[in-house]
Formats: C-alpha cells, structure tokens, sequence
C-alpha cells in the first residue's frame, strides 16, 4: 500500500527522467512508467533477489524500452568507485544532475527500534541497516537535475528529521500530506514533496484516510486502485 500512496502523490503534469532509489520489486517506477509513456524510468536496488524480480516485473508489462534497473548500493553513488563510474558508459543517461523525479520509500526504522524483520531481504528494506537516511538524501542531491521533485514516503515521527536532512542538501519542502488508517487516527505515514533548490514555503494537503469506519476503503483509496 505505501507503494500505490507514493505513486499516487506524484502529480507532475510532465515528466522526463524519473528514478527510484531502493526500487524493490520495482512496482513503484513501472506504474510512474505507466503514468508517464514518454519517460524513462531507472530504478535503482541493492539486493539481488529484488532485482530479479523488478526485471521480471519489467518484461511483464512489456517495458523493456523504457524502464531499466541498475544494480548499486544507494551509499556509492557519490564516490568515484561506485558502480555508476563504470556502469554509466553501458547505461546511457545516467549522470549527475539528470532526473527532474525521484521517488523512494526507504527503510524508516532504526537499527535499535523495534524488532529486526525476519529474513534479510525484508530487514534491508525496513531497518537501516545498509541505507541511512542522510545516505539516500545525499545520492537525491547528487542526481536531481535544478528543481527537479523528490517524493518520498515516510514515517510522521521522523517528520523533522526529514525536513532538516533535505533542507542542509538544498532539497527545499514543498507539499505535504498525512495518511491516516482512518479519520479517528493519528497519522500512519507522511507524503513529502521537495524541490532541489527551491524556495521555503510549504502546502499542507488535507488529510488522506484509507479506511472508512465500517472498515471499507475510503473513495479515494479505492481510486488509487481503478486508476492502476
């Protein structure tokens, strides 16, 4: 669910290049592909068994043309040894400052909070255990083109955290959003839009409820889903 909220907070009305950092499965970035027919999508993954599958979930849809995986630690990008150096010869496109998206639902919970997840894949992709969030807000700085858009899903009680690592990287908060189980809630998730390099002021969107009170999926929860 929390890729489908990210994906459906995207709403760009043009969009060229777009990434995704900590891709997974890859479902985000095919549905921006989808969202978007005339951009190129490169999502970015660390574990293998993941990029398999987002490469499989690529020749489903019939993607190939545009959507791409690289397989890379997120932590690296920055360095002159990362995989990028060597691979951006092979992967056409892929430099510096070249995406106007980039999307990511990272790892939110710290090593020491909480029980580890069982199972390494979904450990990496719940703990910060191979990705920090300073780490992913770097590589974000790094490939942003000038007020390119960073959209990220993340958890309300490292709101602040986020605010502050993103604006010290010059990635300035624009659009914000809640996500509630429902309307007698507190908030679950937070939606956050950022421009590389834009002005302070920020939109505080009205609240999003997934659920109603009888348990059922609100309307604009079950729009998200017709619109796939």
């Amino acid at each position: 669910m929390d890729a489908l909220l990210l994906y459906s907070f995207v709403n760009l009305k043009r969009v060229s290049k777009i990434a995704d950092l900590g891709a997974g499965s890859g479902i985000v970035g095919l549905l921006l592909a989808k969202k978007y027919p005339d951009a190129e999508v490169t999502l970015f993954e660390l574990q293998d068994s993941l990029v398999r599958l987002a490469e499989k979930n690529i020749t489903l849809n019939s993607l190939e043309d545009r959507v791409r995986v690289i397989k890379t630690d997120i932590r690296e990008i920055k360095t002159r040894h990362s995989p990028l150096v060597t691979l951006h010869r092979m992967v056409q496109g892929v430099t510096r400052h070249c995406f106007d998206l980039i999307v990511s639902n990272p790892p939110f919970r710290g090593v020491k909070s909480g029980l580890i997840s069982t199972g390494e894949e979904k450990a990496i992709a719940r703990h910060e255990i191979s990705l920090k969030l300073p780490e992913l807000i770097d590589a974000v700085s790094y490939l942003s083109m000038a007020k390119g858009r960073f959209c990220i899903i993340y958890h309300p009680n490292r709101l602040l955290e986020l605010i502050e690592t993103m604006k010290k990287r010059g990635l300035e908060p624009k659009r914000l959003r809640f996500v509630h189980s429902n309307t007698s809630s507190e908030a679950k998730m937070t939606l956050l839009e950022a421009v590389n390099g834009g002005r302070s002021g920020m939109k505080v969107e009205r609240p999003f409820y997934i659920y109603k009170k009888d348990g059922s999926y609100t309307d604009e929860m079950k729009g998200i889903y017709l619109h796939l």
